[in-house]
């Protein structure tokens, strides 16, 4: 019995990398980068792979070998490395960047159910007593937030039953992407649906926002970072890795290269069946359905190049798009499940007890359940203030949804990266796994990662505002804005009342 908890509890290499990969690979960021930028969306992201995902990958693979058995996550590391009051601003960062996705996907989560029912999306007509569009579904948003917190603080058996089906889901979709658009290539004979005309068609993007407007093109790294995100997470799982100082950085090595494959491929394959100009620039489509248009468009593309009638091509298309709503919909459900007590819980037990008001720390069926009802209140609240800045036009109100969420995932890399540096140079720390063989090498990959999210985040910021859409920069800087804040006050009065007394 006890042999059994040992091969279940450790994880082995393949385990790993599966686990890493379906951390970090986001299936709908292909289509919605084709949406953005077409083919040329393929170098920013081998870009931003190279100066930001694999370094700091490898940086993720040296902290989790060094400190694998620590139960605190990024906060030991970078407590150990730089100090703890920077450590708890940068962790309260990356975990206020989960309370804006949770913001981004309560209010977007019922576009798969509206594909999943009616085989397209439907929600820009949804309305009641008078809500319409945004404002209709931020009410839906906030009902499901109570809704998964009421579920989740019930413990972590109701949430592995969600969970389970997610990463299975997944995995399914990008099976159905691979083998759909061969199929579509063989029967349209070597046929593109976007054409390749050369090196052109992977540097000008068929998006007229983007044509001529480099900070357009800038601005898409932070969505290309985005993408990467989440690797920082599995950090946590050296201490349950077999032989942890070879299998984990070994992991993280091939998961990374995986990836970053994957997305350039997965860009290339969406453009087999789907022409830029003719699919992708309707008024129904978004940021927030660009996935299920693209995977609809697959279905009856599909038919059509094995010569379906209209009808049944049509009928393939509904089916294709019911099958990827219900997939996203159980793999945002289970992530939803998950990170809504999973980053708090490692903010509260990775920190001191101390630091957390009244009851916030205490723990009831192993879940933070008074801070998770707080961190309710603060999305909802959220969620309602976007919802009704968001006003009538759906578009307007996902792009500054999706913005908010880049820009706050993406912003405490900055942090994580900047321990790194001292982590390397701090010669009491062991390090059984190094790929950065010297200090110097350390520091050069350390700027080049900072500067790489730094840059991307700034031209996402200051771009819609210089096209004179200022809401869009004012929520993008405003939440990490606001978190910091509020993280500087709550280790402030930490301060004050026990480490200047002592």
């Amino acid at each position: 019995m006890s042999e059994k908890s040992k091969n279940i509890k450790h994880l082995t290499l393949i385990p790993l990398v599966l686990m890493i990969f379906t951390s970090v690979y986001g299936f709908n960021n292909i289509p919605r980068s084709f949406y953005k930028m077409g083919y040329a969306a393929i170098p920013w992201y081998i870009l931003s792979g190279i100066t930001f995902f694999i370094p700091f990958a490898f940086m993720m693979a040296e902290f989790g070998a060094a400190f694998k058995d620590e139960k605190g996550g990024i906060y030991s590391w970078m407590a150990k490395s730089v100090g703890a009051k920077f450590a708890f601003m940068g962790t309260f960062m990356w975990y206020a960047s989960y309370v804006i996705w949770m913001v981004n996907v309560a209010s977007t989560v019922w576009v798969p159910i509206s594909n999943a029912i009616f085989g397209t999306d439907t929600t820009k007509t949804w309305g009641l007593l008078g809500l319409t569009g945004p404002r209709f579904l931020g009410i839906l948003g906030i009902f499901w937030i109570i809704f998964v917190t009421i579920i989740s603080t019930k413990g972590l058996d109701k949430i592995k039953k969600v969970t389970s089906l997610g990463g299975t889901a997944v995995a399914l979709l990008n099976i159905v992407l691979f083998i759909g658009a061969l199929l579509v290539l063989v029967g349209n004979h070597g046929h593109l649906a976007q054409p390749i005309t050369g090196i052109s068609s992977f540097i000008d993007s068929p998006n007229p926002k983007y044509v001529g407007n480099i900070l357009q093109s800038f601005a898409f790294v932070v969505f290309a970072i985005f993408a990467y995100g989440g690797i920082e997470v599995v950090g946590g799982l050296v201490d349950e890795t077999e032989n942890a100082e070879k299998n984990f950085p070994k992991g993280v090595v091939i998961s990374a290269i995986i990836i970053s494959i994957g997305y350039s491929l997965g860009i290339f394959l969406v453009g087999i069946f789907t022409n830029w100009s003719t699919i992708m620039t309707g008024d129904n489509v978004n940021l927030a359905n660009a996935g299920y248009v693209v995977m609809n468009n697959l279905g009856y593309s599909l038919g059509n190049a094995y010569g379906a009638t209209q009808a049944t091509s049509i009928a393939i298309g509904h089916g294709v798009a019911r099958f990827v709503g219900l997939s996203m919909f159980l793999a945002l459900s289970g992530a939803f499940f998950t990170l809504m007590f999973s980053p708090l819980k490692q903010l509260i037990e990775g920190t001191p007890p101390k630091l957390w008001p009244g009851k916030m720390a205490e723990m009831k069926n192993g879940m933070p359940q008074n801070a998770m009802w707080i961190q309710a209140v603060i999305v909802c609240v959220i969620i309602f203030l976007v919802s009704v800045v968001g006003g009538d036009s759906m578009k307007k109100f996902i792009e500054i949804l999706v913005s908010m969420t880049n820009v706050a995932m993406t912003l405490p890399y900055m942090f994580i990266a900047f321990a790194f540096a001292p982590f390397k140079k701090n010669k009491a720390i062991i390090k059984p796994f190094e790929i950065f063989k010297t200090n110097t090498s350390a520091l050069i990959w350390t700027i080049v990662v900072m500067f790489t999210v730094g840059f991307a985040n700034f031209f996402s910021i200051i771009q819609p505002a210089l096209e004179g859409d200022l809401p869009t920069t004012l929520w993008s800087v405003g939440g990490p804005i606001f978190f910091a804040v509020v993280a500087f006050i709550i280790y402030w009065n930490y301060e004050r009342k026990y480490i200047k007394n002592l």
